[in-house]
């Protein structure tokens, strides 16, 4: 009998921490065990937040085997504690993989930032071969966020290091077609680049209607229409003119915005609600995972941003969990990104492109009030959006392709591209 496929994923974050990244790899890797491959996951003990889990440093879970290494864990509260925590853990999974036992491949994540770099030393030095789940780049979203200025010289070096990095992996999975674009122009081999985008669980969050949904009469929402942001609130995203319909609507009978999760520009959003006491507002804390099933069904339309310059470089992952719930989505960002594109052919909603509309905020609260008056349209868009989901964003769907790409990979059969997304999306 032949020995089944050894493969290593490395990321900062893995079950039981609930990390988006966390979620993804501990999806696929649970999905690939039950393949029959031999599934090693290398990871902290640190949560996504702050703190450190009580979790074993080596365990077998639905068939992974867990190596937790150690690393600091002072959590995202901090910027000095982020990098310290980034360091820590990359420093401990590149002494892992020069000194442990070699995979027939070996698959980083970008959490850390920089964490490609431990597949291109370990090829280097052991032969190692490596491919890259690229899901945000860096140091892109540094520099778009203006922590670094492009051509200075802490940027100059960390594109230099990341990019050598993508160049040399022996392949690439990325998130759709504009961050295919950004990593061609990098340099990265067409052959070794393969779209295969995040997901959700079509069992885990599926359409519910409001009278079968007890979080709403929970919360108090029965009779609202609630207006969802639900998520990190990251520096990825915009949330201007998002206030400023929240602002103008204020004291709207109907009309109720909710924001679940956390995030940088949390502290910034809840203070403007506080300045202007707005009374249509809340900001919940993240929901479990098993209540994303109630969490996402409660709202009537979900938002959606992204910054101009963050296109291609992070793609929001709640779109998938936005039609899984069936629900219309409103996006404030860029059309020519992998979500505008996404709701564009899926015909599943509405993107306000502010560098295509002089008044932005004008816009999207002229979207959001036709969606309010029209519950057949919202309807329509819903059932879209479930659709689409189940045949291009469900979890069986996207594994699916990653097992096809790690059998050509482990088995030697010849190289295809395999972007999935970009293929099925554009026939749709």
């Amino acid at each position: 009998m032949s020995q089944s496929p050894s493969i290593l994923f490395i990321n900062q974050h893995y079950w039981p921490d609930w990390a988006a990244t966390a979620q993804m790899l501990t999806d696929l890797a649970e999905y690939l065990a039950a393949e029959g491959m031999d599934v090693h996951v290398l990871c902290s003990r640190g949560h996504y937040l702050s703190g450190a889990m009580d979790v074993p440093a080596e365990e077998t879970h639905n068939g992974v085997h867990i190596h937790r290494v150690r690393a600091t864990a002072f959590g995202r509260e901090t910027t000095l504690g982020r990098l310290t925590d980034y360091a820590s853990f990359g420093a401990s999974a590149l002494a892992r993989v020069l000194t442990g036992p070699s995979y027939d491949t070996i698959v980083t994540l970008t959490t850390p930032p920089l964490l490609p770099v431990v597949g291109a030393v370990a090829k280097r030095l052991r032969g190692q071969p490596y491919g890259i789940w690229s899901m945000d780049l860096h140091p892109d979203a540094e520099v778009a966020a203006g922590m670094f200025a492009e051509g200075g010289l802490p940027a100059r070096l960390l594109h230099a290091l990341n990019d050598v990095s993508y160049r040399t992996a022996d392949f690439v999975v990325d998130l759709g077609s504009r961050m295919k674009r950004r990593l061609s122009e990098k340099g990265v081999a067409e052959e070794r680049l393969h779209t295969i985008p995040v997901w959700s669980r079509k069992e885990e969050v599926a359409p519910l209607p409001h009278a079968d949904n007890p979080l709403r009469e929970k919360l108090g929402l029965d009779g609202k229409f609630v207006v969802m942001y639900s998520g990190n609130a990251g520096v990825a995203h915009r949330f201007d003119e998002v206030l400023a319909v929240a602002k103008a609507l204020d004291g709207h009978p109907d009309i109720e915005f909710v924001f679940v999760g956390e995030g940088p520009k949390k502290d910034r959003i809840q203070a403007f609600a506080d300045e202007h006491d707005l009374s249509n507002f809340r900001y919940l804390p993240y929901f479990p995972r098993e209540d994303l099933q109630y969490s996402l069904p409660m709202a009537d339309v979900h938002l959606l941003t992204l910054r101009e310059e963050m296109a291609g470089i992070a793609v929001p992952g709640k779109l998938y969990g936005i039609m899984a719930a069936g629900r219309p989505v409103l996006m404030v960002g860029p059309e020519d990104s992998e979500s505008g594109e996404t709701i564009r052919l899926s015909d599943s909603g509405r993107v306000v492109d502010p560098s295509r509309e002089e008044t932005a905020g004008q816009a999207l609260r002229d979207e959001l009030m036709a969606l309010y008056r029209d519950a057949d349209e919202r309807s329509r868009l819903g059932k879209n959006a479930r659709r689409a989901f189940l045949e291009h964003f469900e979890r069986e769907v996207c594994c699916e392709a990653w097992a096809s790409l790690l059998d050509r990979r482990l088995n030697g059969h010849p190289e295809r591209n395999a972007s999935v997304h970009t293929r099925v999306m554009t026939r749709s």
